[in-house]
């Protein structure tokens, strides 16, 4: 897969400075390490590829020396850390549009993960999914914008929807304590998705705060920035993203082809001159799910193949060989939660 051009405003990279700072580490090291100079995290321009955000994140905890690092970030990330996104929510109706909204515009805060939300066995999951393979840096990331929305949530109704419990798909750290204080909730490690649960009657909690015109013009904006931002959006990044929504059940090109407006012969076509073609951004997007779930420990291999599409899950072992030159069995023994 090339580099992933990244959506991360300058504002969360000052966050993650600032608790590098206070934490005792040298801010200018940290950012010479990836070849960026302090001035740079006051330009709004700025841009990072996937390698340099991860070589960041790393370096940030290897400076800091806090493996709590994403949680300490997360904890500064309020309301108001997300931009418009953030007045936006604010001004919902309710919580459901409120939290349409920060699901349709997330990606113009951070394109490395969605936010979706499912009903499951009477309560509602607010689910985040990775849509690149975030390798060593999943942890801090996934415990940083977890906690920041669960922080938004509760900013805008002034604590009256209380979190159920938290999610995380790896196995607990030692900082599980910290944690759970910072949540106020029970944290669950070692599980199949990451994020958190609310009781399903909150969608419909009127806030306090709601501003029928203000929601509208900030949606309004989020959009047309959401507009620009696709236009220079490469074909295969917008399928990839399409199948990491689903996650199950993948659209086929002609199902996808039509959600862009295009025929399948023009969308093979540009995938083709990108140097893809949607059966390896299918490929790719099973290979990144199937060590999700093997990692997890939640599924058996077999479940892991149906979830994926597999109808004969000889086929999925076979794929994961070729993916990892390991069968999923050795994989999950090596990698696994429990291990």
């Amino acid at each position: 897969m090339r580099d992933q051009a990244l959506t991360l405003p300058v504002l969360y990279l000052r966050h993650i400075a600032d608790q590098v700072r206070s934490l005792g580490g040298d801010v200018d090291q940290w950012l010479a390490g990836s070849g960026l100079r302090p001035s740079q995290l006051d330009d709004p321009a700025c841009t990072l590829s996937l390698p340099v955000f991860q070589r960041l994140v790393r370096d940030a905890l290897r400076l800091s020396r806090e493996p709590a690092l994403g949680l300490l970030v997360g904890e500064r990330l309020g309301v108001t850390a997300h931009g418009i996104l953030g007045y936006g929510a604010v001004h919902g109706g309710t919580l459901r549009e409120a939290l349409g909204l920060v699901e349709r515009y997330a990606g113009l805060r951070i394109s490395l993960l969605t936010i979706g939300h499912e009903v499951h066995r009477g309560d509602v999951r607010i689910v985040f999914a990775e849509t690149h393979p975030l390798g060593d840096v999943r942890r801090p990331l996934l415990e940083a914008a977890v906690l920041s929305i669960k922080n938004v949530l509760d900013d805008i109704s002034m604590g009256a929807c209380r979190v159920g419990a938290v999610a995380f798909p790896f196995a607990a750290p030692p900082y599980a304590d910290l944690a759970r204080d910072l949540f106020g909730a029970t944290v669950r490690w070692s599980q199949s998705w990451a994020g958190f649960t609310l009781p399903v009657g909150a969608l419909d909690l009127a806030l306090k705060t709601a501003d029928p015109e203000a929601f509208r013009e900030a949606a309004a904006i989020c959009q047309r920035e959401l507009d620009k931002l696709t236009a220079n959006e490469s074909t295969a990044a917008r399928v990839r993203r399409v199948l990491l929504e689903k996650q199950h059940g993948f659209p086929s090109l002609q199902v996808t082809a039509r959600r862009f407006a295009m025929t399948p012969r023009t969308l093979h076509r540009r995938l083709v001159d990108e140097g893809t073609s949607y059966r390896a951004l299918l490929e790719e997007v099973r290979h990144t799910l199937a060590v999700e779930h093997l990692e997890a420990g939640r599924f058996t291999v077999d479940e892991i193949a149906y979830t994926l599409g597999y109808a004969d899950p000889a086929n999925f072992r076979r794929a994961f060989k070729r993916w990892e030159s390991v069968a999923p069995s050795e994989y999950r023994a090596r990698h696994g939660a429990g291990r």
